[in-house]
């Protein structure tokens, strides 16, 4: 019984740190942006999108991003959003690498929540 407590206990503390990190690496006021012509960027699998998105975004896998060409205007600006936050945060790296402007949006049902600021019941 002790051992399970502590299981619980230190996947409590684990799932916590991973929504600490997760607010502290969504950037803010992207309704904004959005309002303003900024895309979505969804990186997770085609899948996984075709399943349900944002209206409007743009489905390219992070596994895709790596690729030397990209179909991608260097002079958008870009939200990055996948299922929980993760890839969302790599591909706002590796794009800001390549010289596109990046912000990172998060997971999917976050950024929907900032973006029914500017369209409610989207």
């Amino acid at each position: 019984m002790k051992t399970i407590v502590i299981i619980i206990g230190v996947l409590v503390v684990l799932y916590g740190s991973y929504r600490m990190y997760r607010f502290i690496n969504l950037d803010k006021g992207l309704h904004v942006l959005v309002a303003k012509g900024a895309i979505v960027l969804d990186v997770r699998t085609v899948v996984e999108f075709n399943i349900g998105h944002i209206a409007g975004a743009v489905n390219i896998p992070l596994g895709q991003l790596h690729a030397d060409s990209l179909p991608l205007d260097k002079n958008k600006i870009y939200i990055t959003v996948c299922s929980h936050g993760l890839r969302s945060v790599k591909a706002m790296h590796l794009l800001k690498a390549k010289g596109y402007t990046v912000y990172n949006g998060g997971a999917l049902p976050d950024l929907q929540a900032e973006l029914d600021q500017i369209q409610p019941g989207r």
